[in-house]
């Protein structure tokens, strides 16, 4: 059985190969979050994006983007692994409507964000 192992060195390696993609794969879909998580994460971003709004003013996308990210990431250290950032920049897009629709309605946030 060891000398089948050792002349055959490239196939074991290749099965672990694959065997620990499998489960690299399967590992990252368990670890996506359910509904509520992502609605609750959507919730939050709508205030961090309201935040940075606060901070940086208009005419500073990148920057607010960027500063809303780093707080994603002190936030949701585990939802970085498996969120790309052009999904998590989309995500901010729905939020960025989010807010400016709250704007409109809302006396409240609207004075909020100009104090």
């Amino acid at each position: 059985m060891t000398s089948w192992i050792y002349e055959n060195w490239y196939l074991v390696f290749g099965v672990l190969c694959v065997g620990l993609t499998a489960g690299f794969a399967i590992g990252r879909f368990l670890l996506l979050p359910s509904e509520d998580q992502l609605e609750k994460m959507k919730e939050w971003l709508v205030f961090a994006v309201t935040e940075a709004e606060k901070e940086l003013g208009n005419g500073t996308g990148q920057l607010k983007l960027r500063m809303v990210y780093g707080m994603f990431i002190d936030k949701f250290p585990w939802y970085v692994k498996v969120m790309t950032f052009e999904d998590f920049s989309k995500l901010v897009d729905e939020a960025l409507e989010e807010m400016r629709n709250m704007l409109q309605n809302n006396k409240a946030v609207k004075e909020f964000i100009e104090r």
